[in-house]
């Protein structure tokens, strides 16, 4: 981690970018220009590098993990919205460290011990014993017959199976194809949290400008009471009152 060339890359002449200069190319990227993107990607390899010094890496090479954090940086350039009024840097670390840490998880494989081998072994032939007597093979009828718990039992089934992607084919007929996503639900997104979100939307349009922007200023960028009152030209008192009324009606608005 100590070595100056990582993927072919001179880590230690790579450019610092101004802020003023990333919100430039940052619009410019957005409009289509392929120069501007690759000078953003390069500009903020800095930022990766240093979240990869993170990282503990034993077995796994620098190079590779420093790819990862590379491929989580383009990511975040394409998803990135620039209307939000978010640093890039506060959207790009979560997604470069995700990428990074997928990438640990994956290159690590879990070693499954004997004794978890040898006791899904035992319930994969109780199984099959059961259902050859036309029977129902249960997580509870199986462990009622090796005389163990019902978490034994899936444990050790799950440390053998090997895992599926979310768009694995699990149906096809006539073209009409049926994947393993199409079967799971999105218990994050309901309706009623929808609908929740909508309310606070319409709430937080009730509020003034200065509310809103005491608010955005303390939760999404993560500001101090002090911070804010400097920037706004209020005192600390006073953004703490506005915060706590503009908390309060949003409350009242979406009860």
């Amino acid at each position: 981690m100590q070595k100056v060339e990582i993927c072919g890359v001179d880590t230690s002449g790579l450019p610092r970018l101004s802020a003023k200069e990333n919100e430039e190319l940052m619009k410019r990227l957005k409009n289509g220009d392929k120069e501007a993107r690759d000078q953003f990607i390069v500009g903020n390899m800095r930022l990766v590098l240093s979240l990869v010094k993170r990282f503990r890496i034993k077995n796994l090479g620098a190079d590779d993990v420093f790819q990862a954090g590379c491929v989580g940086l383009i990511k975040a350039i394409d998803g990135f919205d620039t209307s939000v009024g978010v640093k890039f840097s506060t959207y790009a670390v979560p997604m470069i460290i995700g990428e990074i840490k997928r990438y640990l998880r994956d290159g690590n494989s879990l070693r499954v011990s004997r004794s978890i081998r040898d006791m899904a072994y035992r319930v994969l032939k109780t199984r099959e014993s059961i259902e050859e007597r036309d029977e129902e093979a249960s997580i509870e009828r199986i462990a009622e017959e090796l005389n163990v718990a019902q978490s034994e039992v899936v444990y050790a089934l799950d440390a053998i199976s090997d895992p599926i992607s979310i768009y694995e084919p699990v149906y096809n007929k006539a073209g009409d194809t049926l994947l393993l996503m199409d079967q799971l639900c999105d218990e994050k997104n309901t309706d009623e949290i929808w609908t929740e979100h909508v309310a606070l939307g319409e709430a937080l349009e009730k509020l003034g400008e200065r509310e809103k922007k005491i608010l955005y200023l303390r939760y999404y960028q993560g500001k101090t009471q002090t911070e804010i009152s400097a920037e706004v030209g209020i005192s600390q008192a006073q953004v703490s009152r506005l915060e706590k009324n503009a908390l309060q009606n949003i409350r009242l608005n979406i009860s």
